[in-house]
C-alpha cells in the first residue's frame, strides 16, 4: 500500500533479509500500514531512525553487533516518544524484561498471526502498550519468584559454563565454602536439587546462556 498522511509508517529493523520482505509484503497490504524503511543491525536502525522518524519501529532482539535492545535505548535517548514494538523469536524472562525496561511499547513473538501483529501495531501507535498473552504470563511469574542476588547471579553463570567449585572460588576470590553456601541458597531458590537443574531452570528463565 502507498503511503498516505493517514498511514502509520512502520520501520523494519531484523538481520534476515528474507523476514524483512516477507513483513513488508505483508504489512504494506493491511489497510492504513506504509512501510517506510528497514533495517539490517542496532546501529542501522539507530541511524535510520533518526532519517525516517518511523511512526512504529518493529524491532528483532538477537542481531550482529549491538543487539535490538541496545538500539531501543539509543532510540528512546534521543526521540523519548519513540514507539517500538519488539518482534522476535526469544521469549526468555531476561529478554523481555530487558526490552522493556529499555522503553519498548510492546513485544510480540514471531509466530504471531497477522492479525494480531497488526492490532500491536495500531495499539502501540496509539500509545498503548501491548504484550502477547504468553510474554505477559512469563512476566508475571518472574515478578512472584524470588530474585537471586548478583553474587547468586554470577555463580549461576559460571556453573553454567563448567566451573568447578573450586575454580569459582578462585574466579571470585571467596573461599570454596562460600561457594557451597551460594550454590545451598540458588537450589533453594530455583527449586532444584543438582547443578543440571539450576542450568536447565536457569536457561528456561533467561538467567543464563547455553553455548
Amino acid at each position: 500500500m502507498s503511503e498516505t498522511a493517514e498511514s502509520v509508517r512502520i520501520m523494519i529493523v531484523d538481520d534476515h533479509e528474507l523476514l524483512r520482505a516477507g513483513l513488508a509484503s505483508v504489512l504494506s497490504r493491511q489497510p492504513g500500514f506504509a512501510v517506510c524503511g528497514e533495517a539490517a543491525s542496532a546501529d542501522q536502525a539507530v541511524q535510520r531512525f533518526q532519517h525516517l522518524n518511523p511512526d512504529v519501529t518493529l524491532m528483532d532482539l538477537q542481531m550482529p553487533g549491538a543487539d535490538g535492545v541496545e538500539a531501543i535505548g539509543l532510540i528512546r535517548a534521543e526521540h523519548p516518544n519513540a514507539r517500538i514494538l519488539v518482534l522476535t523469536m526469544f521469549d526468555s524472562d531476561d529478554d523481555i524484561e530487558r526490552a522493556l525496561r529499555a522503553g519498548a511499547r510492546g513485544y510480540l513473538l514471531k509466530d504471531a498471526a497477522v492479525t494480531e501483529l497488526a492490532k500491536a501495531i495500531r495499539d502501540v501507535h496509539a500509545g498503548r502498550t501491548c504484550v502477547a498473552p504468553a510474554v505477559a504470563a512469563k512476566l508475571a511469574d518472574r515478578v512472584t519468584q524470588v530474585q537471586l542476588t548478583m553474587r547468586e547471579l554470577t555463580v549461576l553463570r559460571l556453573i553454567a559454563d563448567g566451573k568447578t567449585n573450586k575454580e569459582i572460588g578462585v574466579c571470585l576470590s571467596i573461599a570454596e565454602s562460600t561457594v557451597k553456601v551460594h550454590l545451598t541458597h540458588l537450589f533453594e531458590k530455583l527449586g532444584v536439587s543438582t547443578r543440571t537443574e539450576a542450568i536447565a531452570v536457569a536457561a528456561r528463565r533467561g538467567l543464563v546462556r547455553l553455548r
